[in-house]
């Protein structure tokens, strides 16, 4: 199950915070169980805080469940973090802890984007791009397009900055909606967004995939389906905190 903390994400009601209409999901809690095709994998969590003023942090964790373990033990962590300038998102850091059977990795991009550049670093080896303010990590552009006020047949293009890559993010939000049960116990409407990312990341690996939201202003992301090499993979939410 490789890149399992993908589809955490996969991969989340404003309140009181610092991050203003940036970022209007601090103190929300998101719990998913992912699984492959019938096979319940092991679930991911993400937390959203904002720590400072108009600073943001969204911290994912994913790990296998016990029976996975054995063939694939994953205990991966994502930490995003950027500022809201004049209320637009701006991404800051994007560490990416991998921990994957006898596979560790540790991936760290900086937005330095006073001087429009990136630094990525990898193996202890740092590399410098050219990239303009205004892109951001995956992470963060997930949390934008909830941010938004959805439209069916709408498309959206984000500029990100993802695995060495500097590209836009296409995100469709497609004119089916369907009613899907939540973890508060209710059958809610919900629309379907497809985003298409030309490299891995937090909506997924490349390939196809729709997130179903609910159709309200949180755009609570319920369930998520990926297609990847073999079969499918798909993430439930099964516990929600609202933001405090």
């Amino acid at each position: 199950m490789k890149n399992i903390y993908l589809f955490v994400l996969l991969l989340c009601m404003p309140a009181n915070i610092y991050a203003q209409d940036c970022m209007p999901y601090a103190g929300e809690s998101l719990t998913f169980s992912v699984g492959w095709e019938f096979i319940n994998a092991g679930r991911a969590t993400m937390h959203v805080s904002t720590p400072e003023q108009n600073k943001y942090t969204i911290q994912t964790f994913a790990r296998t469940n016990k029976i996975l373990d054995i063939f694939k033990k994953v205990r991966d962590t994502i930490t995003s973090q950027g500022i809201c300038i004049d209320n637009h998102m701006q991404s800051t850091n994007f560490d990416l802890e991998q921990h994957e059977r006898k596979y560790h990795a540790v991936k760290k991009t900086r937005f330095d984007w006073q001087h429009d550049q990136v630094f990525y670093t990898q193996n202890n080896k740092t590399d410098t791009y050219k990239v303009k303010a205004g892109h951001l990590n995956v992470m963060d552009a997930f949390f934008l397009v909830r941010n938004q006020p959805l439209e069916a047949g709408q498309t959206l293009s984000i500029p990100v900055f993802d695995s060495r890559k500097t590209y836009e993010v296409v995100v469709h939000v497609d004119k089916k909606t369907k009613k899907l049960h939540t973890p508060w116990g209710e059958y809610v409407d919900c629309i379907l967004v497809e985003p298409k990312l030309k490299t891995a990341g937090v909506f997924s690996s490349k390939g196809k995939m729709k997130i179903w939201m609910t159709n309200d202003e949180r755009h609570i992301p319920i369930k998520l389906v990926a297609k990847i090499k073999i079969g499918h993979i798909v993430a439930t939410l099964v516990d929600y905190k609202e933001p405090k």
